[in-house]
């Protein structure tokens, strides 16, 4: 049993967008539906076959193959077709692993495990129900005049990590060490570090006194990319080989990370950037990429400048990949920590994210909040000020 899904980049919220009231229907239609196994025998409409629906729907099947399983364990759901030829490795032309493609980690699972959780691996009805419950809360409307109503709304334009391709997990974090599944304890420098940014910011005044205190994410500047963490939404990546190099472009923000795998060492220490300086390597069939040299204004989790960040892709079958990376950075941690999440194919091609080109609401939200100050300041002047005006 395989399910075709719209693509979670561009061209699928367009495809959403127009059918955005129906999608949430057939989302709650299919969670919630009593009896999934005669729904997987059904003949359905080409929306409700295409629907990214299916996916989650596919995780709540309980007559799939045996080889589609959800096994406690494991970290991806493998819904593939019952009768699947066996996978074997493919490789570029000048003979390494091909990891080509388009690529999705549009998942559930958050970074650290929520407090109150004990387990490193939930069970399918345990995780058939967190999926219920933020498919609900992604289908909530907003309230008509709150802060959040303010914002456009992610459903409407196809956005919600229920509408896209999910990259099932049943691990509760993505953190694997330490076992806790949380980041280790700050270092005395960390902690140190962490304060003084909190006094500068504080120094700087409110997030809406001006444009500096927004966050680089907000002023669209940098969303990340190193290591690759799941965003809400725009989370396709493709990833593209060459002689002596590996291309990975980033939907969100259009990143394009070049990373040579001649073996040449890193740019000088004097030489960083918002990506850092990436090298890669080959073990075996999983590329190795090695990042250093980020910039002070990156701060990932709030690491130190000396952040080295250690990736490993590994294709484990023809439409799923492992990823895996390690953070290491004595001057904020105790520790190492290592995390880990299944990547799942996805259509291409992935579209610019113009984030700059449209950012009307840093001009809507520094507007407001001066017109939310002067409200403020007319509500407490005295009446003969009022009235003198």
């Amino acid at each position: 049993m395989k399910f075709s899904v719209p693509s979670p980049n561009g061209r699928g919220c367009r495809e959403a967008a127009g059918e955005g009231y129906k999608m949430k229907t057939i989302l709650k239609k299919y969670l919630w539906y009593p009896s999934p196994g005669p729904l997987a025998r059904a003949t359905l409409s080409r929306w409700e076959r295409d629907s990214p629906a299916l996916v989650l729907l596919a995780l709540l099947l309980a007559a799939l193959p045996a080889s589609a399983q959800i096994k406690l364990g494991t970290n991806a759901v493998n819904v593939a077709p019952a009768t699947a030829k066996p996978w074997a490795m493919t490789k570029t032309p000048g003979g390494q692993p091909d990891l080509q493609g388009f690529w999705t980690n549009n998942t559930m699972t958050p970074l650290q495990r929520p407090i109150g959780v004990t387990k490193e691996f939930y069970t399918k009805e345990e995780f058939s129900e967190a999926l219920k419950k933020q498919a609900e809360l992604d289908g909530e409307e907003a309230t008509p005049g709150t802060v959040e109503d303010v914002h456009y709304d992610h459903s409407q334009f196809g956005l919600d990590r229920t509408q896209g391709l999910l990259t099932p997990n049943l691990r509760t974090s993505m953190i694997i060490d330490p076992p806790d599944g949380r980041i280790p304890a700050l270092t005395a420098e960390g902690q140190k570090r962490a304060a003084d940014l909190a006094a500068e910011k504080k120094k700087q005044g409110a997030q809406y006194d001006q444009a500096q205190n927004l966050s680089t994410t907000t002023r669209c500047v940098y969303m990340g990319g190193v290591p690759i963490l799941p965003p809400a939404y725009n989370n396709t990546y493709q990833i593209v080989q060459s002689p002596g190099y590996v291309m990975i472009l980033i939907e969100l923000i259009h990143e394009v990370r070049v990373i040579p795998m001649d073996g040449r060492p890193h740019a000088p220490q004097t030489v960083r950037s918002w990506l850092g300086d990436s090298r890669g390597h080959w073990e075996g069939n999983t590329l190795v990429i090695e990042t250093t040299n980020f910039n002070d204004k990156v701060a990932f989790q709030g690491a130190s400048r000396d952040l080295k960040v250690t990736e490993r892709f590994t294709r484990t079958g023809e439409e799923t990949m492992k990823y895996e990376f390690t953070v290491d950075d004595p001057h904020t941690w105790t520790q190492p920590w290592n995390a880990e999440m299944p990547v799942t194919r996805t259509h291409g091609p992935i579209f610019e994210n113009a984030c700059h080109e449209g950012n009307y609401s840093m001009t809507n939200m520094l507007s407001a909040a001066r017109a939310e100050e002067k409200r403020a300041a007319d509500a407490a002047a005295p009446a003969t000020t009022k009235g003198s005006r």
